[in-house]
């Protein structure tokens, strides 16, 4: 569960922009519609991907390797962290897992997982309870993905989180602050890029505030745009997904596509360039 899975399809050569670059952040509920999400990747001209929910070797996904899948399309390097082992979806001699992803034009290294403390006990396997799919029975826990990428001859430190979706904002916001003691590590001038599905509004109350106090900059704040479409006709869509950054970089053109239908969740995508 701890290991990361890597692989290398860029050009040797491979520069992107001169002076910018694209980020894209997705939660791709799994990878089921595979061929809609590397549509949309493949148009984004994205330099380094953030990917939430990726299956790899699941029933339910046709046992693709998700990530593989994508960085060879797309001619990227990748990292898979796995956030749970879904009990219903492989063998004991199979396993199929379920986590979080990242692919660059550049160079990924320093790579390691922050399993989170705080956790819920929802996805627990129980004795009562049957390993069939819609019950989900997992072990692992929620998790955020981190590593250095060497972007345009520069280290910029990324993590793609994943905070829980079920439970109360207590547990995500505590999640939230695992995440931003571990960022706080690094000194300021270090370029710190974070995204993912935070299942929590970041632009507002507690957690704007602890954000704003580590000086981290939300472009997507103020565009008050949903980027989840709710599961249930009562509840209105949620606006979860986020990308951020702190230290010398600078954001612009912040962008939720809420043309594609990829997936439960709208890709992100931002131009980012270093002060």
């Amino acid at each position: 569960m701890e290991q990361i899975e890597t692989g290398s399809f860029s050009p040797p050569d491979s520069t992107g922009g001169p002076t910018s670059f694209r980020v894209v952040s997705w939660n791709i509920a799994r990878g089921s519609k595979l061929n809609a999400v590397i549509e949309f990747l493949a148009t984004a001209n994205a330099d380094i991907i953030l990917l939430q929910e990726v299956d790899r070797n699941a029933r339910r996904t046709n046992y693709w390797n998700v990530a593989k899948e994508i960085a060879q399309k797309l001619r990227m390097n990748y990292i898979f962290g796995c956030e749970f082992e879904e009990l219903a979806e492989g063998t004991r001699a199979s396993p199929a897992y379920h986590g979080q992803a990242t692919l660059s034009r550049w160079p990924l290294f320093d790579s390691s997982i922050l399993r989170f403390y705080s956790q819920s006990n929802f996805w627990q396997p129980r004795w009562f309870t049957p390993a069939l799919g819609p019950l989900q029975r997992r072990r692992g826990g929620r998790m955020a993905l981190f590593s250095k990428a060497l972007i345009l001859g520069r280290t910029v430190a990324t993590y793609n989180l994943h905070c829980e979706s079920k439970g109360g904002d207590d547990l995500r916001s505590s999640q939230l602050q695992e995440f931003l003691k571990d960022a706080k590590s690094y000194t300021v001038d270090l370029p710190v890029l974070a995204a993912g599905d935070f299942n929590l509004d970041l632009s507002q109350g507690q957690a704007a505030t602890a954000l704003a106090d580590l000086g981290f900059v939300n472009p997507f704040g103020t565009l008050r745009q949903a980027t989840s479409v709710s599961h249930s006709r009562s509840s209105p869509d949620r606006i979860i997904d986020w990308i951020l950054f702190r230290g010398p970089l600078v954001g612009t053109n912040p962008e939720v596509h809420s043309s594609v239908a990829g997936s439960d969740h709208y890709p992100l995508s931002l131009t980012v360039s270093f002060s």
